[in-house]
């Protein structure tokens, strides 16, 4: 009778269940790896801010079978609305001519996209560990062995840092972050407060040379996002920011603010879901080191001046996945993931930089009152522009691999409704 072997699927822990990490895990579960995500929060996060979701991005929903769930969660955001520090409107764009949306391209809040990932997920064989995080990282060549917070010790064949901008991962296998951190000049605060304006689909902006505040309304919600954001030559903080401080110190940039601004500060030292940050880039000269690798805003965050964060995540997460499965050393699988996804990250990272946010944020008189010169005079229709044009090619640049050769796991743990259950329903089990 002739011997049939059993292969061990290969492990795999992934940091991090944002958005790169769960659609890493849904497409590793398919290529039949071992899958654990660890996630520092102790469920998926809920609410959060507009994403989007733009050009090659769109093809990779499409593919998980998301494409109906994620376009019937669109905003459909309108105006943008832009004031002087008597609250007198100066001029009106539509969102979607400023942030360069066309045809397929989605916006929906962030913590219905994660619940969807989470969600996708939950008949498959992945397996999360909340409310705990990586401690220790040990590549020997052969595997990782890894240290949890919570004192639990495990190996696996490969580890993935998808854990933010300032990566715990990306720290452990690395180093520090400052080498690879590029400051754009600016630091944003968000956070909500009551909608008492009555915004609808859109937001309001009101800015001075190098300070700017907003608020901004997610269809007819009660609550509003607030959010006051200011430019400093040098970063005001590192990688480990302090909120009193960061609080005191934004107090002071808008101390004399007009419009609602003493609302907003008001709202921001009692905010609750205050998140703050520098508006910065990671750019690294490779994202893989040894058995371990980055993705995601931990490898290469392009910063929300690009728009692109959550694309790119969705994107790489995807050539990842596919490139592990069809090489069985996972160094090769690394180069063939950085080989493809490189130049469409960076091509997207380069959008930050030429989109200087200078229509949001002025940094000076000069250029606040060419802003208000442009809002006099706009007209719907922006977004047919060369620069618009230029964006929109580089967010479909890439044409995702197929990867439909790869052999996919079949049975019972399969889900024949991509999505159906939702995260509530398997964060118990």
């Amino acid at each position: 009778m002739p011997h049939t072997q059993v292969h061990k699927a290969r492990s795999v822990l992934i940091s991090g269940a944002s958005i790169a990490g769960p659609t890493l895990a849904y497409w590793l579960d398919r290529y039949s790896f071992d899958v654990t995500v660890v996630e520092r929060a102790p469920a998926v996060r809920s609410g959060g801010y507009p994403i989007d979701i733009r050009g090659t991005a769109i093809a990779v929903i499409e593919r998980m079978g998301l494409l109906p769930q994620v376009k019937a969660a669109h905003i459909a955001s309108r105006d943008l609305t832009f004031v002087d520090s008597e609250g007198k409107v100066i001029g009106a764009v539509p969102v979607y001519d400023l942030t360069v949306n066309q045809g397929d391209d989605v916006e929906l809040p962030r913590g219905e996209l994660t619940s969807l990932l989470y969600g996708l997920t939950g008949n498959s064989r992945a397996r999360y560990r909340f409310d705990d995080s990586i401690e220790a990282l040990e590549d020997d060549g052969a595997g990782v062995d890894v240290r949890f917070r919570s004192g639990e010790r495990r190996r696996y064949d490969v580890v993935i840092g998808a854990d933010g901008l300032h990566s715990n991962t990306r720290r452990l296998a690395f180093g520090p972050e400052a080498p690879f951190s590029r400051y754009l000049g600016q630091t944003f605060n968000l956070f909500t407060v009551p909608n008492d304006l009555g915004l609808s689909h859109g937001g309001v902006v009101y800015a001075e040379p190098g300070r700017a505040a907003g608020l901004f309304a997610v269809r007819d919600s009660p609550r509003a996002f607030a959010f006051l954001i200011f430019a400093t030559e040098t970063p005001p903080f590192g990688a480990h920011p302090d909120r009193v401080e960061q609080i005191q110190h934004t107090a002071a940039v808008f101390a004399d603010g007009g419009w609602e601004v003493p609302r907003l500060l008001a709202g921001l030292r009692n905010a609750d879901d205050l998140f703050f940050d520098t508006v910065s880039q990671i750019r690294m000269p490779c994202w893989s080191k040894g058995r371990v690798t980055l993705v995601g805003d931990a490898a290469f965050a392009p910063s929300f001046r690009s728009g692109q964060g959550t694309s790119l995540a969705l994107v790489a997460a995807y050539v990842l996945a596919g490139e592990l499965a069809a090489h069985h050393d996972p160094a090769d699988a690394f180069a063939a993931y950085e080989r493809i996804a490189r130049p469409f990250v960076e091509a997207n990272q380069a959008l930050a930089i030429k989109e200087s946010g200078n229509f949001l944020l002025p940094r000076n008189q000069q250029e606040l009152d060419a802003r208000n010169r442009m809002l006099a005079a706009f007209e719907p229709g922006r977004s047919g522009d060369e620069p618009s044009r230029h964006a929109r090619a580089v967010h479909r640049a890439l044409t995702l691999p197929d990867y439909s050769r790869v052999p996919e796991r079949s049975g019972p743990h399969r889900s024949s409704s991509p999505g159906a259950r939702s995260a509530a329903s398997i964060q118990d089990r």
